[in-house]
C-alpha cells in the first residue's frame, strides 16, 4: 500500500502562484511515477502532468510553461508548482501513484485550489 497526502491548496488571486505537495509513504517501488490530476466542478478529471522516478516529466500541453512538477526524494514528496494562476485553474487537485504496471493504483484525498479574478 502507498499512502498519499496532499497539501498546499488554498484561495488565491489570478496571477498568483501556489505550490502543492504530495507526501508518499508505505510500499516502495524501484520504478514508478507520480502524477497530478485535477477536477473542476461539473467537469471530468483532467491529467496535469507526471514525474517519473528517474526524473523525467511530462505535462499536458495546456499546462506547459505554467506548471512544474518536482520532487524531494529524501522527503518522498512531489510538488506541483503553479504559476500565473487563472480562474479556470480552480479545481480539486489530486496526486496519484502509478505503479510499474501502469495503473494509478493510489490516490491522495485531494486539495482545493480556488483562483479568483
Amino acid at each position: 500500500q502507498v499512502q498519499l497526502v496532499e497539501s498546499g491548496g488554498g484561495s488565491v488571486q489570478a496571477g498568483d502562484s501556489l505550490r502543492l505537495s504530495c507526501a508518499a509513504s508505505g510500499r516502495t517501488f524501484s520504478s514508478y511515477a507520480m502524477a497530478w490530476f485535477r477536477q473542476a466542478p461539473g467537469k471530468e478529471r483532467e491529467f496535469v502532468g507526471m514525474r517519473w522516478s528517474a526524473g523525467s516529466t511530462y505535462y499536458t500541453d495546456s499546462m506547459k510553461g505554467r506548471f512544474t512538477i518536482s520532487s524531494d526524494n529524501a522527503k518522498n514528496t512531489v510538488y506541483l508548482q503553479m504559476n500565473s494562476l487563472k480562474p479556470e485553474d480552480t479545481a480539486v487537485y489530486y496526486c496519484a501513484f502509478r505503479t510499474p504496471g501502469g495503473q494509478y493504483d493510489y490516490w491522495g484525498q485531494g486539495t482545493q485550489v480556488t483562483v479568483s479574478s
